[in-house]
């Protein structure tokens, strides 16, 4: 039996990729917040070190990937790889930082055993960041600023190959193309009846699929969205991870029954990048 394959956002994390930060890169380049003289790159291993430890302690299997010296960016796996019930599909970034990304992470995948189903070529580009799972046949894109027409293209041919469908969402250009708007900057799912999401920045299309298809939600309030709220990591239908600091979501979503683990979140969220983003899932399964 595989241990591998995703076609779900919610489903039980068996197991899933990290990669700890380098000490060794531009973090001022890349626009971490406060980079370089305002981040402790000690307490950026030790914070992510905390952070994969909780995964351990709810069950997940951990891949620990090698450091990628030069790539900021790199302990953000989620982007530069998505995966399917097959595999992997190796993406194509936009920003110039992660260019070297997706084939890092497509070798440490092949690596331990995960085959790769797709690549993006030409001039399309996709992050993962603008798709999550809305059914197991259906994946949710974003159309952004890191997220092409032609990447849609090659991905709605990628994953068709797969008996998977694609719903577009247009994002708003929001504070421009410097800022990094993923399709999951403004929703992040956590059972199959309810996502958190944060209403002001989210297309009026995605609202309203997540209404038709019965999904409540958990709104995130504008003084915890800086603080990543809405990035949030389903490790089982209604067990998440989030980022500390942000209580009036985290009391929100214990209201609707769901149980919260929180992690040091400070220093890694200064590359604007929270669990979803942290985290590379592998295998999903209930």
């Amino acid at each position: 039996m595989s241990n591998f394959g995703v076609s779900s956002s919610v489903a039980n994390l068996r197991r899933v990729a990290v990669r700890p930060p380098t000490r060794d890169a531009d973090y001022q380049a890349a626009h971490w917040i406060g980079a370089p003289e305002q981040l402790d790159l000690d307490q950026l291993q030790l914070d992510h070190a905390k952070f994969v430890e909780l995964l351990r302690e709810l069950g997940c299997e951990v891949e620990v990937l090698l450091e990628a010296p030069g790539q900021a960016d790199a302990c953000f796996v989620y982007d530069p790889a998505f995966t399917t019930p097959s595999g992997v599909i190796q993406l194509q970034g936009a920003k110039e930082a992660r260019m070297k990304e997706p084939a890092l992470i497509a070798g440490d995948l092949n690596a331990i055993g995960i085959p790769t189903v797709g690549v993006l070529v030409g001039d399309a580009t996709a992050d993962g960041g603008d798709m999550f799972w809305l059914d197991e046949k259906t994946v949710g894109l974003g159309r952004t600023y890191r997220t092409n027409e032609a990447g849609e293209q090659q991905l709605r041919e990628i994953f068709a190959s797969e008996g998977i469908d694609v719903v577009a969402f247009h994002m708003p250009h929001a504070l421009g193309p410097e800022f990094c708007l993923h399709l999951m900057s403004v929703i992040s799912p956590i059972r199959e009846d309810l996502a958190v999401v944060y209403e002001r920045e989210a297309p009026i299309t995605l609202l309203q699929e997540l209404a038709k298809r019965g999904i409540k939600t958990v709104s995130v309030p504008d003084e915890e969205y800086p603080t990543l709220a809405c990035n949030v990591l389903a490790v089982r239908p209604g067990v998440v991870v989030m980022p500390s600091g942000n209580p009036i979501t985290a009391q929100r979503m214990r209201e609707a029954g769901v149980e919260v683990h929180e992690y040091p979140a400070e220093v890694l969220n200064r590359g604007e990048g929270g669990p979803t983003c942290l985290t590379r899932p592998l295998w999903r399964k209930d």
